[in-house]
């Protein structure tokens, strides 16, 4: 069957997570003094783990609610772990890089991944994401895309799964159930669908179990970003490949 819709992960797949910006502690200090009305009342690791507190306490809430595989809104955890951002109106706090993930990690979008995108789209594949992510991966994706002169617009937002809409996330199986009747919507069966991931539990198996087609990247990948352009449809994918393989002077 021809591959018609290729759904990507993020996180470990189109984005490869860093650590902090080098000046993030200058920011953080700048941030308090600025916004905050004096120095910091917790150090980076402090609002980092505060953080995570506040992130297993809403998983445990969910949890006991009956959903096995919760999410979190950031914005939320990080009034939790910073109430001093509650001073702020909303307008204004919400602009600040806290919301962000810059005191976290920062992004980038390998070559390899760039360029399997663009080979996709080439090909007539509709492509889509499936993330769990919170409201600042999206300006996080677009922003690794652009050097390499893509952006977010390649992926319907009718195959996009974001798990801060929906308060649950991978690997639960609704996820790709509702992808699935999606693409059903679009005239795709499963098994014209490629999922593409860095997890075999997160990714590949839940899709795996709709029917999907499915493609590890990563480390630990066997044929990694050249065995997702090896399916694509067409000579333009095996030109692709090929070109690659070509030795070079």
């Amino acid at each position: 069957m021809p591959l018609r819709a290729i759904i990507f992960d993020l996180y470990g797949t189109l984005l490869e997570v860093l650590p902090p910006p080098a000046d993030a502690a200058a920011r953080w200090q700048a941030l308090w003094v600025t916004h905050l009305g004096g120095p910091p009342r917790l150090d980076l690791p402090g609002f980092r783990e505060a953080c995570r507190r506040a992130v297993e306490v809403a998983h445990t809430a969910a949890r006991a609610r009956g959903i096995e595989h919760p999410e979190v809104f950031w914005p939320q955890v990080v009034e939790s772990a910073v109430p001093e951002l509650l001073r702020l109106p909303p307008a204004a706090r919400h602009q600040l890089a806290i919301y962000r993930a810059d005191f976290l990690h920062s992004t980038r979008t390998r070559p390899e991944a760039a360029a399997t995108l663009r080979a996709a789209a080439d090909a007539g594949c509709v492509l889509g994401l499936a993330s769990n992510c919170q409201p600042y991966t999206l300006p996080e994706l677009s922003g690794a895309l652009a050097p390499f002169g893509l952006d977010g617009g390649l992926f319907d937002p009718r195959l996009t799964f974001l798990s801060f809409e929906h308060g649950f996330s991978k690997p639960d199986p609704h996820v790709f159930q509702l992808l699935t009747a999606r693409l059903q919507l679009l005239g795709i069966v499963p098994e014209d669908t490629l999922m593409v991931g860095d997890r075999p539990d997160h990714d590949l198996a839940p899709a795996r179990a709709q029917g999907w087609q499915t493609c590890l990247v990563g480390p630990d990948a066997d044929g990694g970003w050249s065995a997702v352009r090896a399916r694509l449809p067409g000579s333009l994918a095996r030109s692709v490949v090929d070109a690659e393989n070509t030795p070079t002077d």
